[in-house]
């Protein structure tokens, strides 16, 4: 019963965080409004397209709860659990890592890089650490709590590059229509730097999704030994 209701509390937190986001305000600067509105709105941000994602991945582990399995080798592992299990190790867990650790590094080094201090005024404290703290907390809690088996190397690396190729491609064609980068950082770095900026975010984000997979043998360890004996048995 505890796994439904922390897995459906945290699906809703992440959906009314973005809903939060949208509520329409007259009060808005010139400045905030030239970040936030025009082209792509509030979803030319990564933030958002990640808190969207971690909202339908609590839903879906609040599925598998019900109707799935949790157990680290079931006879047959049911269809809502493979997309669970694939959704996380792809996709949730690095990105939420991605978006933590580069927004915070950056917020420190300049924060009018990523989150100028004018939109303070517009996202109180809580609000900016359940889009960019809580994330990774709750991907590390899932990683704990919850056996999930990992996709080929090549699969899940494939999915993601693909996700955040995505990203890359949309946040230059805002910047066609517009003329702006999504995020200020951007605008102060050249066409050189900035190639090289996007190839060391890959990178990085491509570490996170193998600190993920050294995270799950670590902390799984045994069951996935006794899964691997289990394989070699059926062969015999």
């Amino acid at each position: 019963m505890w796994r439904k209701i922390y897995h459906i509390s945290l699906a809703l937190v992440n959906i009314a965080a973005i809903l939060i986001t949208h509520i329409p305000r007259t009060d808005i600067d010139q400045e905030v409004t030239r970040i936030f509105m025009g082209y792509g709105g509030k979803f030319k941000f990564l933030t958002v397209w990640n808190l969207l994602l971690q909202g339908v991945f609590f839903t879906i582990c609040f599925l598998n709860d019900v109707i799935g399995s949790n157990e680290p080798n079931p006879k047959k592992t049911p269809f809502i659990r493979r997309i669970k299990d694939l959704l996380f190790t792809s996709l949730a867990f690095p990105l939420s890592m991605f978006v933590g650790l580069t927004f915070w590094a950056l917020f420190t080094i300049d924060r009018e890089l990523v989150f100028p201090k004018v939109l303070d005024k517009y996202f109180p404290v809580w609000l900016n650490h359940i889009m960019h703290t809580n994330i990774m907390i709750f991907v590390i809690l899932e990683m704990i709590i919850s056996y999930r088996t990992y996709p080929s190397r090549k699969t899940g690396v494939s999915i993601l590059s693909i996700f955040m190729l995505t990203y890359l491609i949309w946040i230059h064609v805002i910047y066609h229509y517009t003329g702006i980068w999504v995020y200020p950082v951007l605008t102060v770095l050249n066409a050189p730097m900035r190639l090289v900026f996007f190839v060391v975010l890959l990178f990085l984000i491509l570490l996170m999704y193998l600190l993920g997979e050294k995270m799950n043998k670590i902390f799984w360890s045994n069951q996935i030994k006794a899964i691997e004996t289990n394989k070699k048995k059926k062969k015999h």
